[in-house]
């Protein structure tokens, strides 16, 4: 069985759309039928190679998405054929599985334990998590990483307290989220930093009490430190100046990917370093997908929390919908799957 999936096949270059082989099922896969997927960030650092020499081109690429499971394979339990399934790369429960190797003619096309970028994909178990029918597919995608790591971020790693003040550097799909995360324990003041205006507007919406282009201006504004500061950018400038911001005590999360080769400075080491503040990378939220996911979705059912769809794309046009993200003239750039005549349904000027 074919399907039609983007690959990696050099960095810094275009992703090719093209057929691929799927392989059959091995101990704990499973086959998905993706009709969403979203694009992240931490994609484009792999295409431009971020994070270094990439030693397992070709590659398929993508690690949250929302379809319907096809087949699965020996050993399988947590989900069965035709249950709607949200695609994670946050382990839940199930077998962790070997990773799947397609044929893309003569070549070897190297997949993750979740790919999203394809029609189809083979998916290991425990990065599935099956959701109820009444849910949409196209919103549930972003539970795949949008979602779950901005709430997940608020609750587990930041732990942010009711009144306590946040600063969200970057208002990208996870920044969003981040946001209506601090707006949800009722955090005080929320403030949003991104050089886009539209994009500030729309952090209003979800939350932010105070927005900026600069990230020099916050002191000036707020006239204190900031309880908790999280950067999403990965740009060692912002986190430098986003460092020294933050209050004695308190916390900068790192959830944007620098450059491999980025490095920053810090000066005055007793400033920086005796005051009982930590800077770490966020874990995807520590999300538990199995436990998290289902709770999120009944907040959306309910209204209690806002998901936004996304610009959509189809497959084919994968690359102008990177380009659209690269450029910031949309947030979260949505793939629909298996519709030729899909239509991007909005797009910022």
């Amino acid at each position: 069985m074919k399907t039609k999936a983007a690959i990696l096949n050099e960095l810094n270059k275009p992703l090719i759309v093209d057929d691929i082989e799927i392989p059959k099922l091995k101990v704990g896969q499973v086959l998905v039928q993706i009709h969403y997927s979203g694009i992240c960030g931490a994609q484009i650092g792999e295409i431009q190679g971020a994070g270094g020499e990439d030693k397992y081109l070709p590659h398929l690429l993508g690690h949250e998405g929302a379809g319907v499971v096809v087949e699965i394979g020996e050993g399988v339990t947590t989900v069965k054929e035709n249950d709607n399934v949200v695609c994670h790369w946050r382990k839940g429960d199930g077998i962790d599985s070997q990773f799947p190797i397609y044929k893309w003619g003569d070549k070897e096309v190297g997949g993750g334990k979740v790919t999203t970028f394809s029609e189809y994909s083979v998916v290991s178990e425990n990065r599935l998590t099956k959701t109820d029918k009444k849910y949409p597919l196209r919103e549930a995608s972003l539970m795949g990483c949008s979602i779950t790591t901005g709430l997940g971020l608020i609750n587990n790693e930041a732990r942010l307290k009711i009144g306590q003040s946040i600063l969200v550097i970057g208002c990208g799909g996870i920044g969003m989220n981040v946001i209506q995360g601090a707006r949800m324990i009722s955090a005080h003041p929320i403030i949003a930093v991104d050089k886009k205006i539209d994009r500030l507007e729309e952090a209003c919406g979800m939350g932010a009490t105070i927005t900026t282009t600069s990230v020099s201006l916050i002191e000036i504004i707020e006239g204190h430190y900031i309880d908790v500061v999280v950067d999403t950018t990965g740009n060692s400038g912002a986190i430098e100046k986003g460092w020294k911001m933050v209050s004695s005590g308190g916390k900068m999360i790192l959830v944007g990917q620098p450059n491999h080769k980025d490095c920053f400075e810090f000066d005055y080491v007793r400033e920086n370093f005796y005051t009982n503040k930590v800077m770490f990378d966020s874990q995807g939220g520590l999300t538990n997908p199995t436990v998290d996911i289902p709770r999120y979705l009944e907040l959306y059912a309910v209204g209690k929390l806002d998901i936004d769809g996304g610009v959509g794309y189809p497959l084919e046009d994968i690359n102008e919908a990177i380009e659209d993200m690269q450029q910031g003239t949309v947030i979260k750039p949505i793939l629909k799957m298996r519709y030729e005549k899909c239509r991007k349904v909005f797009k910022r000027n």
